[in-house]
């Protein structure tokens, strides 16, 4: 999770959040060197007062600085769609949550299973435990099992909500009438946080996400204590 004064993202846990970082990563490093570029240039024609009169109009220089920019945005524009297509492939889930966003909670349905459904609210800062996060801990923790491919369907039942826990890479709206689906696969047990991201009323800000991921054994001992 994220921790005071932090400037960068928080640690991926999911392929795919690795993936995002190192699209960041390469991106940033491209923005960086066409910045540092202009910025040596714009000094240089402040600095100097010699002037080359022939590469002014050079037709060489017109076609380069027209053809660079191109494959600049072709190095940024391959690997981000190659991500974005990660992003929406489904391969086989073992399990199927339902996620619900309501004013102001989450319910979570696990299809797979008959009975094994709860509400989720955020614990009051007057009830926290030493060591709980505030505004950040709720009563029923989403258990579900590491290193298995999970599919999320997301929907809502009031206004809308947007459901994002940004160590996995995810954010997708909960929209009413419409049932939006993603896939998550934590490499690591651990707790994970989230909020919802949609400003949907005026206890917007409480509406955390907790994810709790665990070896497969001990989510089958949790899934048959709770029915």
């Amino acid at each position: 999770m994220a921790y005071p004064f932090q400037l960068g993202l928080q640690d991926a846990t999911s392929p795919i959040m690795e993936e995002l970082l190192h699209f960041h990563d390469h991106t940033l490093m491209i923005v960086f060197l066409i910045s540092s570029l202009v910025l040596y240039i714009i000094s240089l024609m402040l600095t100097t007062k010699l002037t080359h009169t022939s590469t002014m109009d050079a037709q060489e220089v017109e076609t380069v600085w027209t053809i660079l920019p191109a494959i600049i945005l072709i190095l940024i524009a391959l690997p981000s769609l190659r991500i974005l297509y990660m992003m929406d492939e489904i391969n086989n889930p073992l399990l199927t949550v339902k996620t619900m966003g309501h004013q102001w909670y989450w319910s979570y349905e696990y299809t797979d299973y008959e009975d094994l459904n709860f509400d989720s609210y955020m614990i009051p800062t007057q009830e926290l435990k030493p060591g709980e996060l505030r505004l950040l801990e709720v009563d029923n923790r989403v258990v579900l099992p590491m290193e298995v491919t999970i599919r999320m369907l997301i929907s809502s039942e009031d206004v809308l909500h947007s459901w994002a826990v940004p160590s996995l890479g995810l954010k997708t709206d909960a929209i009413p009438g419409r049932l939006n689906q993603t896939t998550l696969m934590a490499m690591r047990p651990g707790l994970y946080y989230g909020q919802c991201s949609e400003i949907c009323g005026s206890n917007h800000s409480f509406m955390p996400i907790v994810l709790e991921l665990v070896p497969l054994s001990h989510f089958e001992k949790w899934s048959a204590s709770m029915l």
